[in-house]
């Protein structure tokens, strides 16, 4: 058999659900800590002090990247994608990233991309979505009810750990941090759930088949 792929996990911040939003942040888990692309616009992020609170924090290595604006950090993340994901067996996942009729993260880095004419930066990793796996594979009825998030799954089949150390109730509270130029406790929110990505793929992958991870391949026919 062949070597399988590895997991990196994705997952993204934005200012709100419009066409007109913008991404404020892009983090992935790889296999020795985590890479987040950060755009403070007009405020300034003290890297060095920020990435060993963030490594403290997290216990895992924190490589953080700022940029002037939503454009640049776009075209960091396609240099990302082509010297760092695309040549290594790694296949990108993401909790509710995109499904069959379904999805945020990918849509909305597509529409961004086009938006700003930047090169896809995905073209050579394939992609797995978590949420249909979860919601058809384990058991996640809480209270009665049948729970999908993101944190409310972790916290039934992991632990309180990364919630503990998440600082939002909501995600909707990274947007009014990043309004107001708090960015570790928007960073925070964005490691705390690439790292629950990455703890549910990993258990997923311990008791489910392979055939469970229905990959799919995110390169443009253009580049075919």
């Amino acid at each position: 058999m062949s070597e399988p792929l590895t997991a990196i996990p994705v997952d993204i911040e934005t200012t709100g659900f419009e066409t007109t939003d913008i991404i404020t942040t892009i983090g992935f888990s790889l296999p020795l800590g985590c890479r987040v692309f950060v755009n403070p616009r007009d405020k300034i992020v003290n890297k060095q002090p920020l990435e060993n609170k963030l490594s403290t924090v997290f216990n895992t290595s924190i490589d953080l990247t700022s940029h002037t604006s939503e454009a640049e950090m776009l075209r960091a993340v396609s240099r990302f994608g082509s010297d760092t994901l695309g040549p290594r067996e790694y296949f990108l996942v993401a909790y509710n990233g995109e499904r069959f009729r379904g999805g945020f993260d990918l849509p909305f880095l597509r529409t961004r991309y086009a938006d700003k004419s930047i090169t896809w930066p995905f073209s050579n990793t394939p992609y797995a979505d978590l949420l249909p796996i979860f919601e058809s594979r384990f058991n996640t009825t809480s209270s009665g009810s049948d729970v999908s998030d993101l944190e409310s799954v972790y916290k039934i089949l992991v632990g309180d750990d990364l919630t503990e150390l998440d600082p939002f109730q909501d995600s909707s509270e990274a947007v009014t941090a990043y309004e107001n130029g708090d960015h570790r406790l928007l960073l925070e929110h964005n490691i705390a759930d690439i790292l629950r990505t990455k703890a549910l793929v990993c258990l997923a992958e311990q008791y489910c088949s392979k055939s469970e991870f229905k990959m799919k391949s995110l390169t443009p026919v253009s580049e075919i």
